[in-house]
């Protein structure tokens, strides 16, 4: 290690749907974080690992905080949002826009006694029409969080985000790297085929299918050039089920080819897809459930 070399953790944190696996992507320069336009999409803490020359940003992406508590699932992703700001060393707070919700100010009501620099990254600005409204609600948002940086970024145009980078190389504190250099996430291949599965489902069906959809791989196996990947579609009433499956099995054709194409590059092979729906009554309101989901 160099006195140069720095290392450490940011959670990218915020209501959902504001944009913050969008964020992610952009910074690694690739997709790892699934997204859609339907909030809550992200569940899982997810760590995305940016090293460039001697600084290698640890980033820790959250599921949307949101305050009511609802059903266990719900419970848990609030639960794993707020395990991501503990020990950790910078904290990116996205907001959209001009936008101030009360879910916005809970966020920031938690935010306050943070001991870490706080970076305000307000989202979406390339939307913006009348950017002069911007400095009135940045100087809104310093009264709101005297301590935060504020910088305004659009992490789908990819503007500001040098800048949030620089940024956040320059607060990391000076220590080894903990990852190898080309190491960009801390979770498994079958994770993260899941999260592609989930995706498609999320991005096909729209408003048509409820939150009560979860994907859990039972097989992933290389075997010669073929990658064989067998996925469960777990959803919590037969209504959804035939929403899925579509007429004739449609549906779930056109999820299963949708994925397989982008896991086909991802992975770099030939894959067949496999895909079963099946109902679950009631799992995203149980606790022993979520946990052999992988949500705990």
């Amino acid at each position: 290690m160099t006195e140069s070399t720095r290392c450490g953790f940011v959670a990218i944190v915020g209501r959902p749907n504001v944009g913050k696996s969008t964020l992610l992507n952009h910074i690694l320069g690739q997709k790892l974080a699934i997204t859609s336009r339907k909030p809550q999409t992200t569940r899982h803490n997810m760590l995305g690992i940016k090293t460039e020359g001697a600084v290698q940003a640890i980033y820790v992406d959250t599921p949307g905080l949101h305050a009511s508590a609802g059903k266990a699932l719900n419970r848990q992703m609030n639960k794993n949002a707020q395990s991501a700001l503990k020990d950790v060393d910078v904290v990116i707070f996205v907001l959209d826009r001009l936008h101030w919700t009360e879910q916005d100010q809970a966020v920031a009501e938690r935010l306050k006694t943070l001991p870490c620099p706080l970076l305000l990254a307000i989202n979406k600005t390339d939307r913006l029409e009348d950017k002069s409204r911007l400095i009135s609600h940045m100087a809104f948002l310093a009264g709101e969080l005297p301590k935060a940086e504020i910088l305004p970024i659009s992490a789908l145009k990819a503007e500001g985000i040098a800048q949030l980078e620089r940024r956040i190389g320059e607060l990391l504190p000076q220590t080894a790297h903990l990852f190898p250099d080309d190491q960009i996430t801390d979770r498994s291949s079958r994770f993260i085929a899941a999260e592609r599965v989930r995706e498609k489902i999320m991005r096909q069906l729209g408003d048509e299918l409820p939150y009560q959809v979860a994907v859990q791989v039972e097989e992933f196996k290389q075997e010669g050039k073929l990658l064989h990947i067998h996925a469960l579609i777990l959803v919590e009433r037969d209504g959804q089920k035939k929403i899925i499956i579509g007429e004739a099995g449609e549906r779930l054709k056109s999820i299963g080819s949708a994925a397989r194409k982008e896991l086909e590059a991802l992975f770099e092979s030939k894959i067949m897809l496999r895909l079963w729906v099946k109902v679950r009554s009631g799992w995203s309101d149980d606790e022993r459930a979520l946990r052999s989901l992988g949500y705990d």
